[in-house]
């Protein structure tokens, strides 16, 4: 089943989290509950996740961008794609990219767009077979201290 997280499920993300690049769960803190709060309260940021018997198996994150260009049509930025390893291949992060682009279009948005730190070949074809593509746009990041 692929639905928007809710209030309940916030062990269970971060649990998952440890499969994308995270080291530690974070420690339970007023500033984890207060960005838990804003990301559920926030109506362009979806939050989405795959549940597989009663188990977040898979997730992801897509947030819509207003914006004055493109004839004022905002563009959906899609990011922590991941999947525990126990269910990798199985279509469940395909689902929750499908499930992004819905969104997408029914925000009218011109375009997603979305980041992996990943170079493995196979990472890379999974983006692409769900239709993105990295020869329209160069990405450049600058990452701030800490």
């Amino acid at each position: 089943m692929i639905r928007e997280a809710n209030e309940n499920d916030l062990d269970e993300i971060l649990q998952l989290y440890l499969y994308l690049h995270e080291t530690s769960i974070p420690e339970d803190s007023e500033q984890l509950r207060n960005t838990w709060n804003n990301i559920l309260n926030d109506a362009n940021h979806h939050l989405i996740v795959c549940e597989v018997e009663d188990k977040i198996v898979a997730s992801c994150v897509c947030v819509i961008i207003p914006n004055l260009t493109r004839n004022v049509r905002p563009y959906a930025f899609v990011e922590n794609v991941v999947t525990h390893k126990d269910y990798r291949k199985k279509g469940y992060a395909a689902a929750c990219l499908n499930y992004a682009k819905q969104i997408a279009e029914e925000s009218n948005c011109y375009k997603m767009m979305l980041l992996t730190g990943s170079k493995e070949e196979s990472t890379l074809n999974f983006y692409r077979n769900a239709g993105y593509n990295s020869s329209d746009k160069t990405a450049f990041i600058q990452w701030l201290a800490m």
